[in-house]
């Protein structure tokens, strides 16, 4: 089986398949990641984790697909490619927070998968590896970009042209990865992560994830309005009632 989702209440759990690929990318892989995409619009659910069923988070694309497609005319190429990239666009697009649980590594558009994500919790040892140039590719499902927002340019180019893996440590100790976790205990640490989000004011969580993805491409006058907008918005919301009661009254808030 190539991917199935579990959906676990307030959360959705993607579990990559095609272990025997070591998590190659898969059409169903694809399909299930836009699907919670799409059934996070449910105020029910406060996450989506992103994990894989075997060792290895995903290897990225599959060499006999790429092969498969080198007759195609280059349209026909680009619009596999697009493929992809609307899997990204609608993680980026997702008004919930996504844990990627990282087993072992991640390599090519396996790791654009896990930095599309907003939390990575990775084992010891576990690889990140941008391994396109060792097949004489190029980076895609927006792998350059998310490199420039997360690690220093020497690093990125690197790992870009020269596949070199980086260890999930070094990763942990540039801020890419949020927590290390035995080897086998991702999940665990990923849904810790979860539950904090389950206990989250939904609607300012949401919020905060489009500021932040908005900061990268705004000016800082841009982003001063972007706050003050949705500040404004915000004070006068359910959620922040609930908040500021709850502090004043020395209590754990209850978002519902």
């Amino acid at each position: 089986m190539g991917a199935r989702m579990e959906d676990a209440g307030d959360r959705l759990i993607i579990w990559n398949g095609n272990t025997e690929k070591r998590g190659a990318l898969s059409p169903e892989l694809y399909a299930c990641i836009l699907e919670a995409c799409e059934l996070a619009k449910e105020r029910r659910i406060r996450s989506i984790i992103l994990t894989s069923e075997g060792p290895f988070f995903c290897a990225g694309g599959d060499l006999n697909v790429l092969i498969s497609r080198q007759g195609m005319p280059e349209e026909e190429r680009r619009a596999g490619i697009d493929g992809l990239h609307d899997v990204i666009r609608a993680m980026r697009a997702c008004p919930v927070p996504i844990i990627a649980a990282v087993e072992g590594g991640a390599a090519g558009a396996g790791l654009s998968f896990a930095l599309a994500c907003d939390i990575i919790v990775a084992a010891q040892g576990a690889k990140f590896v941008a391994a396109y140039v060792k097949a004489g590719l190029v980076p895609d499902g927006g792998l350059t970009a998310h490199l420039a927002r997360t690690v220093p340019r020497q690093l990125s180019m690197e790992m870009c042209l020269l596949a070199q893996p980086v260890l999930a440590e070094r990763m942990h100790a540039l801020g890419v990865v949020n927590a290390l976790t035995e080897a086998g205990r991702t999940m665990d640490a990923g849904q810790k992560f979860a539950d904090r989000f389950a206990d989250g004011p939904r609607d300012a969580q949401a919020a905060i994830r489009k500021m932040v993805a908005a900061a990268y491409d705004a000016t800082e006058a841009e982003q001063l309005d972007h706050e003050r907008d949705a500040m404004g918005f915000a004070t006068g919301a359910p959620e922040a009632a609930e908040g500021i009661a709850a502090f004043l009254e020395k209590r754990s808030p209850n978002y519902g």
